[in-house]
């Protein structure tokens, strides 16, 4: 009904008993918005065809930091590319200087297995000795052997959820 009879008792309003949304459906939606924007800025753009794994997954860090090695073996630390000359400075000015950062290291497939060494051992060098390796999850149906190295004991897994290793 839009209307009723109401009889008049002073200066008191009466109660409404009706719940006012608006407010908090706006408050959803800036919220979306807001999601949506920075979702994909999150992410890492180095387009890299990872090898598969079968690994589990291990816990992400809230920034993980991610050197790629592209096909044409140029390296980048997450989305800049880097000269193999300036990757140590490089990589201590992402860090802060802190050898203890987690580092995410992910590899074309088609990158050499002398190449993707060379690659760990400039971390090595430089003092990272936390290197994690970042492959994409395998097919639960495909048969896939696991690849263990001596040199590299760290076990690929999904690029979305990165596995811990270290290097040797």
């Amino acid at each position: 009904m839009a209307g009723g009879i109401r009889e008049h008792y002073g200066d008191e309003l009466p109660e409404n008993h009706e719940i006012n949304v608006t407010p908090f459906i706006d408050v959803m939606l800036v919220l979306l918005i807001i999601f949506m924007v920075a979702a994909p800025l999150s992410t890492v753009d180095v387009n890299v065809d990872l090898p598969a794994s079968s690994a589990k997954p291990a816990e992400r860090p809230d920034e993980p930091l991610y050197v790629t090695v592209k096909d044409d073996l140029s390296l980048n630390i997450g989305n800049d590319p880097v000269a193999r000359e300036q990757f140590a400075a490089n990589l201590d000015r992402q860090t802060e200087r802190n050898k203890d950062t987690r580092i995410f290291l992910r590899a074309d497939k088609a990158v050499d297995y002398g190449q993707f060494m060379e690659v760990m051992n400039l971390l090595r060098d430089s003092g990272y000795l936390k290197i994690a390796l970042v492959g994409l999850e395998a097919a639960s149906g495909a048969q896939q052997a696991p690849a263990s190295t001596p040199a590299a004991p760290a076990a690929p897994a999904p690029a979305a959820s990165p596995a811990t290793g270290g290097a040797p």
